[in-house]
């Protein structure tokens, strides 16, 4: 096939060449032929040029692409999506979130059939076009598919690479459990893949952030494959960043020896406001924010001090927070410059956060927890994949080798022999 000749076009001159060609195949082939041309087309469109063209219009150009399985009444067709040396392309017709809004779909329908949905949930399955109602065997078969495809992704080996950053937050969700809704805490793990890629690693439900819980759901990642550093090999977990509980900090502690531990800086700011009010606090924030904006590790270590002095007279309650909690704070001080920005707080994850909150503050109540892993697992996914598809990186090459390096430096004994392969 020339570069300028479609897969429709291609198509047609082979049914011609053979009319004997399966019936049921051509129609799939037909199907698959003309979503190629169409996606080919937005990607010509988005780029501003086609294949081969010189075009002052052009933006960007090609390069490569990636394999996309689609599942449609003709059968499983197989598309090819363009890939962009800048920026990143998902045609508009393949609808990214569609397994999302399908998993939301189900979860309301099935509150709807169990008896516990509120007026709005009713109103809102009515506007998704059942009117007359939906069947206990539709919504099983929804379901099913739906928690096929995240236990799968839940479950999955995460020992493809080594994860330096490790991001752990929690939120809580109303649940309905033996009869009484109840609050249930929702953890999430992400992380930085030694490429400079994010990823999401995990997610686990339960009564309470407990020290036995976060305990463990990161055992649950290590016997998924999530690699520990050590010091004969240091390119395991280097640095989690999460909000100070104690149940969290003591479970990083016993299962994930051998990594630092950053206290989220947005939420130890919320901890100060908390402490002294918001009037009084914002003078105070704006003096420890001075700290983040150093440009060494020593310079961040010695205005850490000067800040810590100068509140003592006049704020001693939070000179005391900032010296116990220095080592915390402070914690990624030692990693390379251009990745301080993303690991001291939790701020990276917030918007994924906020897509949680968004699907869940539709349902309002769960009908029940598989109703929660169902939503939320594909969430999640629809999000790992959107990382993995786009082509920007969280971190550069360059970067990257600067952390492999770094934590090369501090390890003990030292390797000076892996620097070659790093």
């Amino acid at each position: 096939m020339t570069h300028n000749q479609s897969a429709l076009s291609t198509l047609i001159g082979e049914v011609l060449a053979d009319p004997d060609l399966a019936h049921q195949d051509v129609f799939r082939r037909m199907l698959q032929a003309g979503l190629q041309d169409l996606i080919d087309a937005e990607a010509t469109a988005k780029i501003g040029a086609a294949r081969y063209e010189r075009s002052p219009e052009r933006t960007t150009r090609r390069n490569g692409t990636r394999p996309k399985l689609l599942a449609t009444p003709a059968g499983e067709v197989d598309l090819q999506l363009p890939k962009l040396r800048e920026g990143s392309f998902f045609p508009s017709l393949l609808h990214p979130r569609r397994r999302v809004d399908k998993a939301l779909y189900a979860v309301i329908c099935q509150a709807w059939i169990d008896g516990v949905s509120t007026r709005k949930v009713e109103q809102l399955v009515r506007a998704l076009g059942n009117d007359t109602g939906i069947s206990r065997s539709t919504v099983s078969r929804i379901c099913g598919e739906i928690d096929e495809a995240v236990h799968e992704f839940l479950h999955r080996r995460i020992d493809h690479t080594w994860f330096p950053y490790l991001f752990l937050d929690a939120t809580y969700l109303d649940v309905r459990h033996r009869g009484r809704v109840v609050s249930q805490a929702l953890v999430v793990a992400t992380g930085v893949s030694g490429e400079g890629r994010r990823e999401i690693l995990g997610m686990a439900l339960g009564d309470a952030e407990t020290t036995d819980f976060w305990t463990e759901f990161l055992r649950s990642l290590r016997d998924r494959g999530l690699k520990v550093a050590t010091d004969a090999d240091p390119l395991g977990v280097a640095l989690v960043t999460s909000d100070a509980h104690a149940g969290l900090k003591a479970a990083v502690k016993a299962i994930l020896p051998g990594s630092g531990w950053q206290r989220c800086r947005v939420h130890f700011a919320r901890n100060v406001t908390q402490k002294i009010g918001s009037a009084r606090s914002k003078p105070v924030n704006a003096l420890i924010s001075t700290i983040f904006a150093q440009t060494t590790t020593e310079a961040v270590l010695a205005q850490y001090k000067a800040v810590t002095d100068s509140l003592r007279g006049s704020f001693p309650e939070i000179a005391a927070m900032l010296e116990g909690a220095e080592a915390d704070l402070t914690g990624f001080a030692p990693l390379p410059r251009e990745h301080w920005q993303k690991v001291w707080s939790n701020n990276p994850i917030e918007r994924l956060n906020r897509e949680i909150k968004r699907r869940a503050d539709v349902v309002q109540i769960f009908p029940d927890r598989d109703s929660v892993t169902r939503l939320i697992g594909a969430v999640l996914q629809e999000q790992h994949e959107e990382w993995s598809y786009g082509e920007r990186r969280y971190f550069s090459d360059i970067s990257m080798r600067k952390l492999v390096h770094t934590l090369h430096d501090h390890a003990e004994p030292a390797r000076p022999e892996l620097y070659l392969t790093a």
